[in-house]
């Protein structure tokens, strides 16, 4: 694959790559934004991970603060972990929270069984409040020393990394709360099971709107 450093794509196009599995990773300019980067020292400070089913348009599975957007498995609007139009997130994280937005795509097929455990996951965890920025800090301190964190809160990285081990693609020695936004990006070394893999981060270009 081409170099993700100077590898684009346009948002219409991305979108239509996206299966699931596949992981959209953004960086931004907020004080919130540099205190989640400086504490889990990663270059990013978000993660979701698309989910694409039967003819459900693209959909982006995260946590976060805002409730702007529907969330699709409730039809209602909440904080905390959701699941969301994937095209009306990124414009929403790009435009109105100035985010820089990447795609990496997961090099695996995903079946039937892991759709299912998927969306158990999906059903278990929407609605989980996202925690304070110092809450945030104090879990994924936990999670780096093996300690696994409570269930009543979790951040963007936690999710994305219980549903890889529900769906056998993440090992579960350890806590979904030791992994931090970084932890997804190609830098690190994550290890996938069963031969899956992740390809290269490619950077999406997504219109502004005024």
């Amino acid at each position: 694959m081409t170099d993700h450093r100077t590898t684009s794509l346009g948002l219409d196009a991305a979108v239509d790559l996206t299966r699931t599995g596949d992981l959209w990773l953004f960086r931004g300019r907020s004080a919130a934004d540099h205190a989640i980067r400086m504490v889990t020292n990663a270059p990013v400070n978000h993660v979701g991970m698309a989910v694409v089913l039967d003819d459900l348009p693209p959909l982006l599975w995260h946590a976060e603060l805002g409730k702007g957007l529907q969330d699709v498995w409730t039809g209602t609007h909440h904080r905390g972990v959701q699941l969301h139009d994937l095209r009306e997130a990124v414009v929403q994280w790009c435009g109105r929270y100035e985010q820089r937005a990447w795609l990496r795509q997961l090099d695996t097929v995903v079946t039937a069984e892991q759709e299912a455990a998927l969306l158990r996951t999906i059903a278990r965890l929407d609605g989980t409040p996202f925690p304070s920025t110092a809450a945030l800090a104090g879990r994924w301190a936990r999670g780096r020393v093996r300690r696994q964190a409570g269930v009543e809160m979790t951040y963007c990285a936690e999710v994305v990394a219980t549903t890889y081990q529900d769906m056998r693609l993440l090992d579960s020695r350890r806590p979904s709360n030791y992994y931090d936004p970084g932890k997804f990006w190609s830098g690190d070394d994550l290890e996938l099971l069963d031969g899956a893999t992740l390809g290269d981060e490619v950077g999406v270009d997504v219109p502004v709107v005024p």
